[in-house]
């Protein structure tokens, strides 16, 4: 893969060499720098087009006091004893839980970035394909999709070709929204502008391919990036390992001594060799069982409760526990005395009365879990991955699914446009397919094509997935499934369903701008249309 690399004058690298572990590489390091600070540079990060640390010089530099040359700190010789002693020779993991460090990962594919945050304990910030066109060219030039030697210049043309679409669309299907949505209260012309692009980006964004370039900020403990580092170097995709060696090489210029069992043989090279094992034993057993191909046809996005744990009387029981001064047992004894309405009402009285989604039930709340299975478009299963406190698991990405085409788009008139573009993806995924590399294939699809997973969560998880992914300024696709998760739970434990008190719960129908925003103007003519200025 070449990087894209940024150019940066004298002046501006002089103000960037305090404060960044490189200046060239796609991976780096934050240092010298308030908390504060870093957490308002990864904040922003997601809505800032460029790097971090353009970013930086634009927004955060000149707001810091000139302290000239800083020193490069390291551990210090008594500190590394400790942690080679506690750490490295007792086995005391949580040692390194104990220190951190901010790595920004720049120009990621979007498969990529789904490896970088499937670790559970860390925190994660992605640039977003609501607030940041992909029309703009990178540094050197080209649209900004993955690019390897070994996939070839039809690959580059296809993806070209995607990216261009993407280009031409946004404008005509800004104008059509601009003609459509009415003005919310009193809209100022820039919000207004802002909303309509919004909206825009959104139905739009299944265009971009799987390969399309994001940045990624990471906040995470030694131990947390430790076991990211060895489970990248283990992967199959080679952008995985490649990142796992920039990633540890600027661990080391942190916090060495949190990541030093990683390149040591008996420590991480039997734990990556180890990795690649159970990866290599996964796919013989499922060629085995023949569970690499499916005989079931998917023409549309699905939720399904495959299991539950708990019931609402277990909940109870739970939710009392920590109040009381018995036994679980003895507390079970009540709970089953109770007629199901009291269950409820006593469940509802424990909840209280939320003023706001953030005041969520205790962890006895924690007693019920369910297991969905999802197929998805692989936009929405994007955002829905990130939640950190519930189980993900997905299978890779491939056009037997099918793919998502939002009804909208038909209405602006750039339908067959749309589809034109993702027969071309799929045509590239079925070429890089059949020339056996099938690591690679997935880079060429759009994110409308759809994805299977599962995602398993505790009532209390769910809650807060619900509540948050259900909002109506939330993207169509994960609030239709978020919708669909508390339908099931209403279903199974109704008392669970009425806690979520802030579920939105309108437009089920899945339509893609579910606001009921929407009012009848007549038929909308593009070919008369003031087409919007893209750069706005």
């Amino acid at each position: 893969m070449h990087y894209p690399r940024e150019s940066f004058t004298e002046e501006e690298r002089a103000k960037l060499a305090n404060h960044f572990t490189n200046l060239e590489g796609p991976v780096f390091a934050l240092i010298n720098l308030p908390e504060t600070v870093k957490g308002a540079l990864f904040a922003r990060y997601s809505r800032f087009s460029g790097t971090l640390r353009r970013l930086f010089l634009e927004e955060f530099a000149d707001g810091l006091p000139d302290v000239g040359d800083l020193p490069k700190l390291s551990e210090g010789r008594r500190a590394a004893e400790l942690y080679e002693r506690v750490f490295i020779g007792f086995g005391d993991d949580s040692v390194a839980q104990l220190g951190g460090a901010h790595i920004a990962c720049e120009w990621t594919s979007n498969v990529m970035t789904k490896i970088l945050q499937r670790p559970r304990l860390a925190s994660y910030l992605e640039q977003s394909t609501r607030y940041i066109p992909y029309d703009q060219e990178v540094p050197g030039g080209g649209y900004r999709y993955y690019r390897h030697p070994a996939l070839g210049l039809k690959y580059e043309a296809a993806m070209d070709d995607l990216f261009s679409t993407y280009s031409k669309l946004l404008p005509q299907v800004a104008t059509w929204l601009d003609w459509k949505l009415p003005t919310r209260g009193r809209e100022s012309s820039a919000q207004r502008v802002q909303h309509v692009r919004a909206k825009a980006l959104d139905l739009l964004r299944g265009l971009l391919p799987a390969s399309s370039l994001s940045h990624v900020g990471i906040f995470a403990s030694g131990q947390a990036y430790e076991s990211l580092v060895l489970h990248l170097l283990a992967h199959p995709l080679p952008e995985a390992r490649r990142y796992g060696a920039e990633i540890l090489q600027q661990l080391e210029a942190v916090i060495p001594s949190f990541v030093a069992r990683v390149e040591r043989p008996d420590r991480g090279g039997h734990w990556i060799h180890f990795l690649k094992e159970r990866q290599a034993r996964s796919e013989e057993l499922v060629r085995k069982y023949r569970l690499d191909v499916s005989e079931e046809t998917v023409d549309a996005p699905q939720v399904c409760l495959v299991s539950t744990q708990g019931d609402e009387a277990e909940l109870l029981e739970s939710m009392l526990f920590e109040a009381g001064s018995t036994s679980e047992q003895e507390i079970r004894d009540v709970v089953s005395g109770l007629s199901p309405e009291k269950r409820a009402d006593a469940i509802e009285q424990l909840v209280g009365p939320r003023s706001n989604r953030r005041h969520r039930p205790g962890r006895g709340f924690e007693r019920i879990r369910y297991r969905f299975e999802v197929v998805s478009d692989y936009a929405a299963f994007r955002d829905l991955q990130r939640h950190r406190m519930l189980t993900v698991q997905w299978q890779g990405l491939s056009p037997d699914l099918g793919f998502h085409t939002p009804s909208e788009l038909q209405d602006a008139g750039v339908v067959d446009e749309f589809r034109r573009a993702i027969e071309v993806s799929r045509d590239e995924f079925d070429r890089l397919k059949s020339a056996g590399l099938d690591w690679a294939a997935p880079y060429a699809l759009c994110l409308a094509f759809r994805v299977r997973y599962v995602m398993d969560m505790t009532a209390r998880e769910a809650m807060h997935l619900v509540e948050l992914r259900s909002r109506p300024e939330g993207h169509a696709s994960y609030r239709w499934v978020a919708q669909q998760i508390h339908r099931h739970i209403e279903e199974k434990h109704p008392a669970v369903a009425k806690a979520m008190a802030f579920a939105d719960l309108t437009a089920e129908d899945g339509r893609d701008l579910v606001e009921d925003a929407f009012v009848p103007q007549g038929q909308f003519d593009l070919s008369k249309a003031v087409v919007a200025d893209r750069s706005a």
